[in-house]
C-alpha cells in the first residue's frame, strides 16, 4: 500500500493511487504525493492527524498534498463532467454550487504509472477528454544526505480546451507534537495581511507571522481565508513552522509566485496553504518545485 523513501536523514512513506485500493480516494485532493508519514532526527513530521480514517473523506490526507481547483465546472450542466487535476473528470450531479467536501462520481480516472527508487517516486497521470486533457508527472525526492523533501511537478496541456485553474499544498505537517498552542510558530519572510474569519481571541497575526496564545482544544478550529503580503512579492513564496517545545522545523520554498494564503489550524495541525495560479493554452506546460527543509 506504501511506497518507501530513504536517506540517511529521512524515512517517508508514500501511498499509492489505485481507484480500488488506494489509500485516499476521495475526490478533492491530488492523488499522487499523498503521504502516510515522514521520520527524521527521531520526529515524526508526518502522520493521521485525524481520528476517524475513511478513504472516501474529503480530507483523510497527511503531509504536504495538493488540491486543485475545479476546471469547467460552471459550465457543465447537470449529469456533464467536469476537470478535477490529480483525480480525473468528475460528474456534476445537479445544478447546485461546486462542494469540495462532497464526494463526486468519477467518470474518467485516466491513466497511472508510478516509479520508485530509494530516493524518488515518479508518479505520472495521463488524461485524455473531449474538452480537457493534460498529461500531470509529480517526482517526490529526498536528497542524498540531508534532510530535504522535494515535490517537483510538470502539467502538460493536451486538451483542445485551456486549462484554468489555482492549485494549493495543503502543509498537515505535525511536527511531533500532539496539540497546537504557544510552542507552535509560523513564520513567513513577508509582512503579511489577512483577516480571520472571526475574532478568535487565541490566535494573531504578526508582522512576521502567526502566534497562538493558548493550546486549541480538541474539536476547536481557527481559519483566515486570504492572507498576502503587504509588499509586492512575486519571486516565490515561503514559510516557516516550527516546534519550539521538540525543536523540529520545516522551512518551505516554493520557485512559483503565490497567488494568496489560506490558513487553517485544529487542535493537531497549523496548515498554510498557498496558492499557485494556472493558466494554460493547447500544448502549453508549466513546471514548479517546492523544497520543504526540515529542521
Amino acid at each position: 500500500m506504501f511506497l518507501k523513501l530513504k536517506n540517511a536523514g529521512i524515512q517517508a512513506e508514500l501511498c499509492i493511487p489505485d481507484r480500488d485500493l488506494g489509500y485516499y480516494r476521495g475526490t478533492r485532493f491530488d492523488w499522487a504525493g499523498v503521504f502516510h508519514s515522514i521520520q527524521a532526527g527521531g520526529t515524526v513530521y508526518v502522520e493521521e492527524w485525524f481520528d476517524d480514517y475513511n478513504p472516501l473523506r474529503h480530507d483523510c490526507v497527511c503531509g504536504p498534498v495538493d488540491e486543485f481547483m475545479q476546471t469547467g465546472f460552471e459550465e457543465a450542466g447537470a449529469g456533464d463532467t467536469f476537470l478535477k487535476i490529480g483525480v480525473g473528470l468528475l460528474v456534476r450531479p445537479d445544478t447546485g454550487d461546486y462542494d469540495r467536501f462532497r464526494l463526486y462520481e468519477i467518470a474518467d480516472y485516466g491513466t497511472r504509472t508510478v516509479e520508485n527508487s530509494k530516493n524518488s517516486v515518479r508518479f505520472r497521470h495521463f488524461l485524455l477528454g473531449k474538452k480537457y486533457g493534460y498529461d500531470y508527472v509529480k517526482e517526490i525526492g529526498v536528497d542524498g544526505l540531508g534532510k530535504t523533501v522535494s515535490i517537483s511537478c510538470r502539467l502538460l496541456n493536451l486538451g483542445p480546451e485551456s486549462i484554468e485553474t489555482s492549485v494549493c499544498n495543503h502543509n498537515f505537517w505535525t511536527l511531533g507534537q500532539k496539540h497546537v498552542g504557544p510552542d507552535t510558530l509560523v513564520g513567513f519572510p513577508f509582512h503579511p495581511a489577512g483577516k480571520w474569519r472571526e475574532n478568535y481571541g487565541c490566535v494573531r497575526l504578526t508582522d512576521s507571522g502567526i502566534r497562538f496564545s493558548r493550546t486549541l482544544e480538541k474539536g476547536e478550529t481557527v481559519a483566515m481565508d486570504c492572507l498576502q503580503s503587504k509588499s509586492k512579492y512575486t519571486d516565490g513564496y515561503g514559510f516557516t513552522l516550527e516546534n519550539t517545545k521538540n525543536g523540529s522545523s520545516v522551512e518551505a520554498v516554493c520557485n512559483m509566485p503565490m497567488e494568496y494564503m489560506k490558513i487553517w489550524a485544529n487542535h493537531r495541525v497549523v496548515c498554510p496553504e498557498p496558492y499557485i495560479h494556472l493558466r494554460l493554452f493547447p500544448g502549453e506546460a508549466a513546471k514548479w518545485k517546492i523544497d520543504y527543509l526540515l529542521g
